[in-house]
This record gives C-alpha cells, sequence and structure tokens, in this order.
C-alpha cells in the first residue's frame, strides 16, 4: 500500500474528462482504472463529475467498493454534474483550489485520455515535482495510443533542451490499464514527500 500517515487513506488522483470521447474504449478504461485503484484498498480522487470519464472512473470505483473524493469547482457544479454518490464531494471556489486540493489529498497522480483540462492537470502537478515542491510518482496513461504525439513532442522538447532527461524521466508512461496496475503495485511501498501538496497560491 502506498504510505499512510495519521491513518489517513492513501489515495491516488485521476485526471481525466467530463467528456467520454468518440470511442468507447476510453470510458471502459476509464473504468478499469477506477476498479484498480479501489480493489488495492486506495481511494480515488477526481474532479467530481457524474459525466465523462470522471463519473466511470468514480462510479467503478464506488461499486468495487472503494473511497472516492470528488472536488469540483462551483462554477461546474451544474455543467460538469457533480456526482452525488462520492464518498465525499468537495465543491471549491476556484479551477485552481480544485487543483490544490487534489495535489494535497493524493499520493500520487495518473492521467488519463483527454482535454486541455486534463493536461493542465498533468503538466502542472508534473511542474511541481520538477520544482521540488513534491515527490509524488506521476504517470501519464497512454491508452490506445491516445498520447503518442504528445509523448512525441515531449521528446523533441528534450532534444531541443527545453526539458532535461531528468525531467522528462519524471512522467512515467503506461500503455495499458495493467501497466497501470503493475505501476501502482511498484510505487506503493515507495510513495514519497508529504501529503499537503505545494501552496502556490
Amino acid at each position: 500500500m502506498l504510505r499512510r500517515a495519521d491513518m489517513i487513506q492513501a489515495s491516488v488522483c485521476v485526471f481525466c474528462g467530463s467528456s467520454g470521447g468518440a470511442d468507447p474504449r476510453y470510458t471502459a478504461a476509464a473504468a478499469d482504472v477506477g476498479r484498480a485503484i479501489a480493489t488495492r484498498g486506495l481511494r480515488v480522487v477526481y474532479g467530481g463529475a457524474s459525466v465523462g470519464t470522471m463519473g466511470a472512473v468514480a462510479d467503478a470505483a464506488l461499486a468495487a467498493g472503494g473511497a472516492v473524493l470528488g472536488v469540483i469547482p462551483a462554477a461546474l457544479d451544474a455543467r460538469e454534474i457533480a456526482h452525488s454518490g462520492v464518498t465525499e464531494l468537495r465543491v471549491v471556489d476556484s479551477m485552481h483550489v480544485r487543483k490544490q486540493t487534489m495535489a494535497d489529498e493524493s499520493d500520487a497522480f495518473v492521467a488519463l485520455p483527454g482535454g486541455f483540462g486534463t493536461l493542465d492537470e498533468l503538466f502542472e502537478i508534473a511542474t511541481w515535482r520538477q520544482l521540488g515542491l513534491h515527490d509524488k510518482p506521476v504517470a501519464l496513461l497512454n491508452g490506445f495510443g491516445f498520447y503518442d504525439a504528445l509523448i512525441q513532442w515531449i521528446d523533441h522538447a528534450v532534444e531541443a533542451r527545453f526539458v532535461s532527461r531528468d525531467v522528462r524521466a519524471l512522467i512515467t508512461v503506461l500503455p495499458s490499464v495493467d501497466a497501470l496496475g503493475t505501476w501502482l503495485d511498484a510505487v506503493a511501498p515507495g510513495a514519497r514527500g508529504p501529503r499537503r501538496g505545494p501552496d502556490v497560491r
């Protein structure tokens, strides 16, 4: 298990979307991720919506007996349709507070296929790790090759010396949900750093 502090359940933050995408495999994979986290006794932390891949992650984790913390800004409460069935739902003031809260509450992070919001969350948490503001594992689930072009761009940025190879290595690329399970099992004993995320307000 990921290390627990003060008897708080260890948590994995899932960055994903309020859309399910054009291919039903994305939603199915999101549900598999929720189950993979819950069946390991870990809590899911996510963006709080009941729709899209966000809803699929939460529903599957709950069905597997897991705990789920949803964090949603008040402005998106109606638009993204907040999930009323999660273990805990926090309605916060802004997108920034949402990201800060998810960082505070999580011990590891994984981004699923998604849009601008998902990438914003992924790169912000990776940048915070680059700056030494936390030391929590970060992964990118490249299901069905969704992020192939993004990974090529990251590697191009390394070659152009805008990103160092050490920083590139901070994001673990996972090709499948099975690989995610293996990653969770591997990082669990070594999850490090304070539970509280960086305060950048």
